[in-house]
C-alpha cells in the first residue's frame, strides 16, 4: 500500500535522474549549442589563416568569393554531420542502447577536437572543415539520443523536467561560446585553435563519469528482456519502494509490441496507425527550424547596430541575447510540468510569430518612427524568448512521449533528420529570401509559427503525467473515430469501451461473417 502511494503521488527526483541528466546535457546536447555560434567570433581570423595556408602551398591567396565560399563550408559542414549523425541514431540506439550510444560516441568529439586544435600547426584548413564535420555528425546523433534516454528513465511526473534540461544546456552552450569569444579572453587570433577544441573538455568528464550509471531500464526490458537489469536500474533511479507499479506498466508495453520488431524509417512512414504520430513530429520538427530563429540569431548584430548601439558594444548585447536565452529555458523547464506541454510549444510559437510580425512593422516604419528601431531590439528579444520556452525542447520530449518502444528510434530518425535538413534549408535560402522580399521576409516565418501553434491546439493531445503506453491509446482512439465515422452505420455493429482508456473496439459485420 505505501509503495502505491508513492507512486500515486509522483515520483521523487533523485541525485541518480538529477546526475545523469547533467551529465548527459553538459557532455553531449551543450556541444551543439557551442558549436553553433564558436565559429562566429573567430571568423577573421580563421579566413586569414586560410588564405595564409593557400598562399604558402601556391604563392598566390584566395580572392574574396573563394574565401567566403572556403568559410561558409566550414559553418554549413556542421549541418551535413549532423543530418549523417541524425540517420545513424536508429541503428545505434538499437545496438548499443542509449547511454552506450552516448558512451560510444565520445571518439568522435576527441578526434574532432584534435584535427581544429591541431590544424594551425599543421598548416591544414581541411583540418577544420573536417573537425567541423565529424562534430556535426556527434551533434546529430546527441540532439536524439538524449532526451531519448532522459525521456525513458524519467517517471512520467518528471519527463517533461528532465526532457527539457538538454535545451537548456544548448543555450548554455551558445551562451558560452560567446562569452569565450569576447577579446578580453579567447577572441584573440592566437587562442583560436584552442576555442574549436574545447568541445573535449565536457566529453572527457561525460566519459569519466556515465559509465557507471545503468542503461534506460525501458530498453533492457521491452528490447533485451533482461528483467534483472531492469529492476537493478529503477533501483539505481527510482526512490526505496515505488518501482512495481512502473515495471508492470512497461511489461504491458512490453506484451503489446510482443510481436513488433523494433521498426525502420520506412516501416513507420507506411504503418497507418502512427501516421497523426508522424505528421506531427514532421510538423513540430520543420517548425522549429522554418520559425526564423537561425535568420533572427545571423541578423541580430545587424538590428542591433541599427538600434544605434555602438559597435563596439555590440559583442556584450549579443551576450546578454545568450543570457536570455538560458533565462527563459529555465522558465520552460520549471514550469512545463505544471503547465504541460501544449501551452508551452503554442505559447512559444504565438510569441514567436507576434514577434516576426513586429519586426517587419518596425523595419517598415523606423525610418519614419524614431522609437521603432527599439520596438525591432525588443521583438529579437521576444523572439529568442519564446523560441527557448518551448520550441526548443519540446519537440524532442513529444517525439519521445508520442511513440512506443518499437518506433521510438524511427522517430527520432525522422525528426532529427527533418530538423537538420531544414536547418540547412533556412540557411541557405534566407539571404535569397531577404533580398527579395526585405523587411516582409519575417511574415514568412510569422505564418510558420502561428500554423504550427494552431496545429498543435487541434491535434496534439496533452501528454503530461500520462504513460507511453496511455499516449499510444489517445492517438488509437483518434484512430478509431476516424474509422468509425468512414463506416455506414450498418457496418458500425458494435462500439466497445475497453480499458477506461477511451480505446474502441470495432466490429464490422465482415469480421462477424
Amino acid at each position: 500500500v505505501g509503495c502505491r502511494i508513492l507512486v500515486d503521488e509522483g515520483f521523487h527526483l533523485t541525485s541518480s535522474l538529477l546526475a545523469v541528466a547533467f551529465l548527459t546535457s553538459f557532455g553531449s546536447s551543450m556541444l551543439y549549442g557551442y558549436n553553433l555560434a564558436v565559429v562566429n567570433s573567430p571568423a577573421g581570423y580563421i579566413k586569414d589563416f586560410y588564405n595564409r595556408t593557400v598562399v604558402s602551398r601556391n604563392g598566390t591567396g584566395l580572392n574574396e568569393e573563394a574565401l567566403t565560399l572556403m568559410y561558409s563550408l566550414t559553418v554549413s559542414v556542421f549541418a551535413i554531420g549532423g543530418l549523417i549523425g541524425s540517420l545513424m541514431v536508429g541503428t545505434l540506439v538499437t545496438k548499443f542502447g542509449r547511454k552506450g550510444t552516448l558512451v560510444n560516441s565520445t571518439v568522435l568529439v576527441f578526434l574532432a577536437g584534435s584535427l581544429m586544435g591541431f590544424s594551425r600547426i599543421c598548416a591544414s584548413p581541411e583540418m577544420v572543415i573536417f573537425g567541423r564535420f565529424i562534430t556535426g555528425i556527434h551533434s546529430g546523433i546527441s540532439l536524439s539520443v538524449v532526451p531519448m534516454y532522459l525521456g525513458e528513465i524519467a517517471p512520467k511526473n518528471l519527463r517533461g523536467f528532465l526532457g527539457l534540461m538538454p535545451s537548456i544546456f544548448i543555450c548554455a552552450g551558445v551562451f558560452l561560446a560567446q562569452v569565450l569569444g569576447l577579446h578580453e579572453l579567447l577572441g584573440k587570433e592566437e587562442h583560436w585553435p584552442l576555442f574549436l577544441s574545447l568541445v573535449v573538455v565536457p566529453t572527457f568528464i561525460q566519459l569519466m563519469l556515465l559509465p557507471w550509471f545503468p542503461e534506460s531500464p525501458r530498453y533492457l526490458l521491452i528490447e533485451k528482456h533482461n528483467v534483472h537489469a531492469t529492476i537493478t536500474a529503477l533501483k539505481w533511479y527510482r526512490a526505496k519502494c515505488n518501482i512495481q507499479a512502473e515495471i508492470e506498466e512497461m511489461q504491458e508495453e512490453q506484451r503489446s509490441l510482443s510481436s513488433v520488431e523494433t521498426v525502420s524509417v520506412w516501416q513507420l512512414i507506411l504503418d497507418h496507425t502512427v501516421r497523426w504520430q508522424v505528421l506531427s513530429v514532421v510538423v513540430i520538427n520543420i517548425g522549429m527550424q522554418l520559425s526564423g530563429i537561425d535568420a533572427i540569431w545571423f541578423y541580430t548584430n545587424d538590428i542591433f547596430e541599427n538600434a544605434g548601439i555602438p559597435t563596439p558594444e555590440i559583442q556584450y548585447t549579443t551576450v546578454g541575447t545568450g543570457a536570455i536565452e538560458i533565462i527563459a529555458g529555465l522558465i520552460g523547464c520549471f514550469t512545463i510540468e505544471r503547465l504541460g506541454r501544449r501551452p508551452l510549444i503554442i505559447g512559444g510559437f504565438g510569441v514567436m510569430g507576434m514577434c516576426c510580425a513586429g519586426i517587419t512593422l518596425s523595419l517598415i516604419l523606423q525610418t519614419h518612427v524614431p522609437f521603432m528601431k527599439y520596438v525591432s531590439v525588443g521583438c529579437v528579444v521576444g523572439i529568442i524568448a519564446g523560441f527557448c520556452i518551448g520550441p526548443a525542447g519540446v519537440p524532442f520530449l513529444i517525439t519521445a512521449e508520442l511513440f512506443k518502444q518499437s518506433h521510438r528510434p524511427a522517430a527520432y530518425t525522422v525528426g532529427g533528420s527533418l530538423n537538420w535538413v531544414s536547418n540547412f534549408t533556412i540557411g541557405f535560402i534566407f539571404p535569397f529570401l531577404q533580398m527579395s522580399a526585405g523587411s516582409y521576409c519575417y511574415l514568412v516565418f510569422c505564418s510558420i509559427c502561428v500554423s504550427v501553434a494552431i496545429y498543435v491546439y487541434f491535434v496534439i493531445p496533452e501528454t503530461k503525467n500520462k504513460t507511453f503506453v496511455e499516449i499510444s491509446q489517445m492517438f488509437a482512439t483518434k484512430e478509431a473515430v476516424e474509422e468509425s465515422q468512414a463506416l455506414t452505420p450498418l457496418d458500425q455493429l458494435k462500439l466497445k469501451k475497453m480499458n477506461g482508456y477511451g480505446l474502441f473496439l470495432l466490429i464490422t459485420k465482415q469480421e462477424l461473417t
